[in-house]
Order: C-alpha cells, then structure tokens, then sequence
C-alpha cells in the first residue's frame, strides 16, 4: 500500500545527522506521517558504529509509536562514490555502501536509496568534473561489487535522479539497472529533481516495475536553480497526473517528503504544512 512519509533530513537536526532517530519518529508521529525515511551517516546519531541491538531499539519505539521505518538514505556518497576519480575513494565508498546495506536490513527496511557516482556535484564547486563515461565505468563495477550483499540480505538499492549530470533520462536510467539483471537495483524517483530536465510522470511509467523508492519535492521551473524547491503544491510539479502514474505502474511502498532545506524560522511549521499537502495529493 501507499505509504505516507517523512524524510529524516526534513526535521531540525536531520540534515546535520544530529536528531535522535527515536526523535524523529515521535516529531513524525505527531504531525501524522505513519511512516519515516531515516538517514545514515558515518557518524552522528545513526552512524556507521550503530548495533544491532542499536537498532532494535529503534525498530520497538517505533512499533510502539506506530510509526514505520519504511526505508534508508544517506548523504554519504557526496563524501565519496563509488564512480569517484581515486581508487581509494571508490574502495572506500563500496565499504560504506556494505555497511549501509547491513544497517538497512537490520532497521527491517526493503530499499537504500543510492547515488553511485557523479559528473559534477553542483554544491561543491571546488570538486573535479569527471568524465562521463568513467563515473558509468567504475559505478557499474562499484555496483556489482556490492551486489552481492545487497541480495544477500533482500535490500533494493534505489538509484536515484539527482542533480549529479549522470544518468539524464528515464531510458538511460531503466537500461543502467537492467545491465545488472537483479532486483536489489531498482529506481528510486524524485518528483522534484526532475523538473529542471524532465517530467516526473514520465519518468515513473518509463521506469515502471524497476521504481523502488519515490521522493516527493516540489519546484518551480522558472527559477532554475536550487532556489526553485518549494512546498509541496506550489511548484510545477503535476500532482494528478503524478498519481496517475504511480497507479499505472502498481507501486505500492511509501511516498516520501524530503523537504531540505528548512524555513529559517519555525522549522516545524513546514512539516505541518508538508503534512497537510500529502493528505490533499493522497486524496486521505
């Protein structure tokens, strides 16, 4: 079923990987969000060092609140990718992405959301472009690697559209996870991200059963930047026909919000807001 949910970056605290995941379920459950994303980070409140028995304490707030972990992401691989210039750093991202899959599966989440690699990183401009056809190289190599694992344990790895000029276009993106023949990739779609390039109801019925993980953001075309994401229902974003497609394709899993960044002022407020939006898009 459609799930509602709230990324862990959204709240005050999530982005900097300082808010108590036990936090984010109650800030979750009191602006009725069933559901959360919650992030991994090499350190912080849910970091590389977390347990086992870390996070079954999590899993049983959760259950006692209601709310569901309904699924992983992490900002990780803007630090180092599995498609980075040095072989180092590619080493190191595969071990990263070994250790998010145990804790994706030990927190009883299906899908990691995953960024193997990047042309350029628009918010780091003192980073080196790459070649594309390197990042395509070694994200591959890097992906089947850790494949392995990933399948292993019955987590999706969900290649998401960012703003990282690698994967364009919703034919390059189904034919980069069909190269692997596996169901731990799939396709994790931001509705938001696509709006600069694209459409995101084409996206999801060209993607169609590969898509593991949906984002929802809105944004306003006519800006152009990153300046352009606004709240949900203010952008450009076709919220019906959105739906459409999600029904088209029969995803069922959660939709989650990721709102980043945060007003300046009263920071929840957005998160009432956002809550408010998803009921009026969900038809609930």
């Amino acid at each position: 079923m459609l799930l509602k949910c709230i990324n862990y970056w959204s709240f005050p605290g999530g982005l900097e990987g300082a808010l108590d995941p036990i936090e984010c379920l109650r800030l979750a459950k009191e602006h009725r969000f069933p559901a959360v994303e919650l992030a991994i980070s090499e350190s912080g409140a849910l970091g590389f060092g977390i347990t086992e028995a870390e996070c079954q304490k999590i899993l049983a707030e959760a259950e006692g609140l209601g709310v569901k972990v309904a699924s992983m992401a992490s900002g990780q691989y803007w630090s180092r990718a599995l498609g980075d210039k040095s072989e180092s750093a590619r080493r190191a991202a595969a071990a990263d992405l070994e250790k998010m899959l145990q804790i994706t599966a030990w927190l009883g989440c299906r899908t990691l959301l995953t960024i193997p690699g990047a042309v350029e990183v628009f918010f780091m401009p003192e980073r080196e472009v790459l070649e594309y056809d390197f990042v395509h190289r070694h994200a591959t190599e890097g992906l089947r690697a850790v494949l392995p694992t990933a399948e292993r344990l019955g987590i999706r790895m969900g290649i998401e559209n960012v703003w990282n000029k690698f994967l364009l276009s919703p034919i390059e993106l189904a034919a980069f996870i069909d190269q692997f023949a596996s169901p731990s990739i799939g396709a994790y779609v931001d509705v938001g991200n696509v709006l600069l390039y694209g459409f995101p109801q084409h996206w999801l019925r060209t993607l169609s059963h590969r898509v593991v993980g949906i984002h929802f953001k809105d944004y306003r075309r006519a800006v152009g930047t990153v300046h352009g994401f606004v709240d949900l229902l203010e952008g450009d974003v076709d919220w019906p026909e959105v739906m459409e497609a999600i029904a088209e394709i029969g995803y069922q899993g959660p939709l989650v919000a990721e709102m980043i960044p945060g007003y300046r002022f009263h920071p929840m407020v957005r998160i009432a807001n956002t809550s408010n939006a998803m009921d009026a898009i969900l038809g609930t």
